[in-house]
């Protein structure tokens, strides 16, 4: 644990809890993308599977199910809330999320630190994550038109990935054996994937 993973943690729960205000503030999910956030749980749910057979720290364990929990409970009330899921963008959001699905599940397969279950699975997780912004963003680019929660919940999302990356470079800096260089790799690709909207977020 280091000041920017701390950081990195913070502004991504931030990120959901600022989504998790519009949809039950508003009770409306315009300008969410449903398959962004099918995604995210799947990331969650991958990654996470050690959760019941390791235990790291309380604040690891606790982390881990609020991410997990918070993931499928914006998943049921933009699909079966009777007020939320009438505001979903159906026809604005029609990426085809499944083919992030299986190119990054492929990809575990064959770029992986250690051949085994657990390890496979954490490496989708991470592929995943770091296209999984795709479908939202494509969302706002044919909307035309982001409030604010939901510019502020892409903002946060980016953010987190930031911090991330500086707490990789501080890993490496000071840990002689840090060779997550899959999470390293991919979340510089995430990154770049949130440039555009930066720039346009500031702008405004």
């Amino acid at each position: 644990m280091n000041i920017f993973r701390l950081a990195g943690d913070m502004t991504h729960l931030l990120s959901i809890l600022v989504l998790l205000l519009k949809i039950y503030a508003t009770k409306s999910c315009s300008g969410i993308s449903r398959k962004t956030q099918e995604l995210y749980a799947i990331v969650f749910l991958a990654r996470y599977l050690d959760l019941f057979t390791e235990f790291i720290s309380l604040y690891n364990t606790v982390m881990k199910i609020v991410f997990i929990v918070s993931s499928l409970a914006i998943v049921y009330c933009m699909r079966l809330h009777p007020l939320v899921r009438r505001t979903y963008d159906r026809e604005l959001d029609t990426f085809r999320h499944y083919f992030l699905i299986g190119a990054s599940f492929f990809l575990a397969l064959i770029l992986h630190e250690k051949f085994t279950l657990q390890e496979i699975f954490w490496a989708f997780s991470i592929y995943l994550e770091a296209v999984a912004i795709l479908p939202q963003l494509v969302l706002l680019q044919r909307s035309g038109n982001v409030d604010n929660l939901t510019g502020q919940y892409v903002f946060f999302l980016g953010a987190y990935r930031g911090f991330y990356i500086l707490n990789w470079i501080y890993r490496y800096l000071t840990e002689p054996r840090f060779t997550r260089w899959i999470a390293c790799v991919s979340g510089v690709v995430q990154t770049a994937l949130y440039a555009d909207f930066f720039y346009y977020y500031f702008i405004r």
